[in-house]
């Protein structure tokens, strides 16, 4: 099977292979696109917790964008982790040379355990420059509160904290509401023309490691392949909901999902 589409990930790596790039890769894979990488730091970690984070420094970070895009240019730019101010600005500096449109940012701030991934001054650069500038934000429950400095506690909340964004620059919005303690996880998306809930079935589950990281990165590659992006995010949902009802069950605390679920192998190996 032929790539259906090209997609540029910068993000961090995750050694226990759940979320980050790895999982970026995997998402992308399966839903049959080509994934190409910018890794902006390494962290060291497991299904328990995060143990270390080592940046990559933001000029090789450019290197790394420029260069790949040069060669292999991609229909969309999925961005993930952004450790310090210096690394959000060479993103940009990136962005702005190479000229790709669709581009989705998970503003990945606090790891599963609680552990913080980005410095204050990153996240301000990231509310003045570059929420302007992509097509969507996707923020969960926590990130949103950063970002908009209010506290969410129901869907009325997530609406208001999503208009808040908009009033920064944003285009599209699209706030994850797993956090939430609500019978059904309500995910709100929201434009200058419409809001709209996707609500989807709460998995009493451990295993939900990378489900921002996966989501984000599966609406990237349906986006790149022509779906609009309430479209995109629908089928993304859908797919990570799918993800974590078939999770392997891997690890001694919060475990991967089944990246794999959207494919099936008629080949039989033996």
């Amino acid at each position: 099977m032929k790539p259906k589409s090209k997609i540029l990930i910068i993000a961090g790596s995750d050694s226990s292979g759940g979320a980050g790039i790895q999982a970026d890769i995997k998402t992308v894979t399966s839903l049959g696109s080509y994934a190409m990488t910018a890794i902006t730091a390494v962290t060291v970690q497991n299904t328990k917790g995060v143990k270390s984070v080592i940046p990559i420094s933001a000029n090789e970070i450019k290197n790394q964008i420029i260069y790949t895009s040069k060669d292999i240019k991609p229909d969309a730019i999925k961005i993930g982790m952004l450790h310090s101010s210096k690394v959000v600005e060479k993103v940009i500096d990136s962005l702005n040379e190479i000229k790709v449109k669709k581009i989705i940012l998970d503003p990945v701030m606090v790891a599963k355990d609680g552990s913080k991934l980005i410095d204050n001054r990153a996240i301000q650069v990231l509310k003045k420059k570059f929420i302007k500038i992509v097509s969507l934000i996707t923020p969960n429950i926590p990130e949103a509160e950063i970002l908009t400095g209010m506290k969410i506690r129901n869907k009325e909340d997530m609406i208001f904290a999503a208009n808040k964004l908009m009033k920064l620059g944003a285009k599209n919005v699209l706030i994850k509401g797993g956090h939430l303690k609500s019978k059904k996880v309500e995910d709100i998306f929201l434009n200058k023309k419409e809001i709209k809930v996707f609500y989807s079935s709460r998995y009493k589950t451990k295993n939900t490691h990378g489900t921002g990281c996966t989501l984000s990165s599966a609406i990237t590659t349906l986006f790149s392949c022509g779906k609009n992006l309430k479209k995109a995010c629908e089928l993304g949902i859908k797919y990570v909901n799918s993800a974590v009802l078939t999770n392997p069950n891997y690890g001694k605390g919060h475990g991967p999902i089944n990246h794999l679920n959207s494919i099936n192998l008629k080949k039989n190996f033996n």
